[in-house]
């Protein structure tokens, strides 16, 4: 019987991977780097369906829209005939334990709007092929020394993880069509259902795509809110470094009321910024970001669990935030879709002497997309306290798996915090984007200072 936390032998032996005894952060060697695109996907996940069949073989993906699909229309559901297998509730949760979370096993004792309808698996997950060329050029050079990157990046730097760092590195590196312009609303809900709408557009474009690529950047990313009126105005910009042993996180703030630009040291680990209630840290933003060195990381192994997948009810433009989406307790749980998918598991505890809110956290990474897509987070005393639910889809007409929208439940207070939803913006999110240097400066930050 299988145990809802699997050893890393055994997800290693199951996997095909190197012994577990090889040093921690290992290049890959001539016979790892030419499995991928054999035994396993092009970016490492493994390539065959499970041993029931449940979980499908990978055969490439959904790598084009449907028939008759246009952007301002959002997101059409290629699987909208699809009906649920089942829905796990408070009631029946016993008999799919295995499956879930200890996240989602507290959300559906504690949370009666909480539901997961489970549907068929499907692989959806598909990059460009100039993506698959680089991860497999770039997988034996890259190397993770300390806390940071050496030999260059890749969207999936460490194809066949041999830490949980490499498995999150993973996340924070993974392809995202290279540069980004979205406008998303995110709604801060309370316990009692009362809740107010965020609106923001935001700029991520990755060291590549700008007309003057830096050394050492990942990204860099500029965000302003458009909503609410006490709000409105003040902008937000960092540069994320590749290596970030060599060099730290910079960022800064344009301050709508007081209209200037500061330096923001606190746009970072646990700090909070305006519009979340304290119910999403800053490096929650995506799930997980930025430094990792205030944690011990420890790579548990894979497993099967129902994860949020291919949710494209939550892209319908013809749904309102207030009818048809935002309840008390929960997003409307018909508007979800989980699927079995094999998963990283990843824990990261506090280090001795460093300070977080969070003393332990739990990530749980899509082993398709690299793709954080639960995360428990423990208190300083490791009690449960928050869990992080992130539903996907695949942007077919970009290549891009990404989120849909994210979710963070506070299990102490009843609230709950929805961010990365478009259903009422009329303009397509747009991917491949490419920036102007000048353009993520602190002194582009005033001219672009709308109050």
């Amino acid at each position: 019987m299988k145990t809802i936390n699997r050893i890393l032998a055994t997800a290693v032996a199951a996997a095909g991977l190197v012994a577990a005894a090889m040093p921690a952060h290992a290049k890959l060697s001539a016979d790892e780097t030419a499995r991928l695109g054999a035994d396993l996907t092009p970016v490492g996940a493994e390539k065959g369906a499970s041993k029931d069949g449940t979980i499908p073989a990978w055969s490439g993906g959904l790598c084009a829209p449907p028939s008759g699909w246009a952007a301002n229309k959002g997101y059409t559901d290629p699987f909208g005939s699809d009906k649920p297998k089942f829905v796990i509730t408070k009631a029946n949760m016993a008999q799919y334990r295995e499956q879930l979370t200890p996240g989602t096993i507290a959300l559906l004792e504690k949370n009666d709007a909480f539901k997961m309808p489970v549907y068929e698996t499907r692989r959806t997950a598909c990059y460009p092929d100039a993506v698959y060329q680089e991860v497999k050029a770039k997988a034996p050079a890259l190397d993770l020394q300390g806390f940071g990157i050496t030999g260059g990046r890749a969207a999936v730097p460490f194809p066949i993880p041999k830490s949980g760092l490499e498995v999150m590195w993973n996340h924070q590196q993974r392809y995202l069509g290279g540069g980004l312009d979205r406008e998303y609303h995110s709604f801060p809900v309370r316990a009692n259902g009362d809740y107010y709408r965020i609106g923001a557009r935001e700029f991520r474009i990755f060291n590549a795509n700008l007309d003057q690529p830096q050394d050492n950047l990942l990204l860099v990313f500029r965000s302003g809110f458009t909503a609410p009126a006490t709000l409105e105005g003040t902008v937000f910009l960092v540069h994320e470094p590749l290596d970030q042993v060599k060099q730290t996180r910079a960022a800064w703030i344009y301050n709508a009321g007081q209209r200037r630009v500061r330096r923001a040291p606190d746009l970072a680990y646990d700090n909070f910024t305006d519009g979340t209630e304290g119910m999403r840290t800053s490096d929650q933003f995506d799930a997980w970001n930025g430094a990792p060195d205030r944690y011990d990381w420890k790579l548990i192994g894979k497993k099967e669990i129902y994860i949020p997948y291919n949710s494209y009810k939550l892209s319908d433009k013809s749904l309102k935030y207030k009818e048809n989406i935002v309840r008390k307790g929960a997003p409307n749980p018909d508007l979800m879709r989980y699927e079995l998918h094999r998963v990283w598991q990843v824990e990261a505890n506090l280090k001795s002497g460093s300070k977080h809110i969070y003393g332990q956290r739990v990530f749980f990474v899509d082993e398709d997309t690299w793709t954080v897509v639960y995360e428990d987070a423990y208190d300083t005393r490791k009690q449960l306290w928050r869990i992080g639910v992130h539903p996907m889809i695949q942007f077919y007409d970009a290549k891009v798996p990404w989120y849909r929208a994210n979710t963070w439940y506070d299990l102490n207070s009843g609230g709950y915090y929805f961010a990365g939803l478009d259903n009422e913006s009329r303009t397509p999110w747009k991917f491949g984007q490419t920036g102007k240097w000048a353009e993520f400066q602190p002194d582009a930050l005033r001219r672009l200072g709308t109050k």
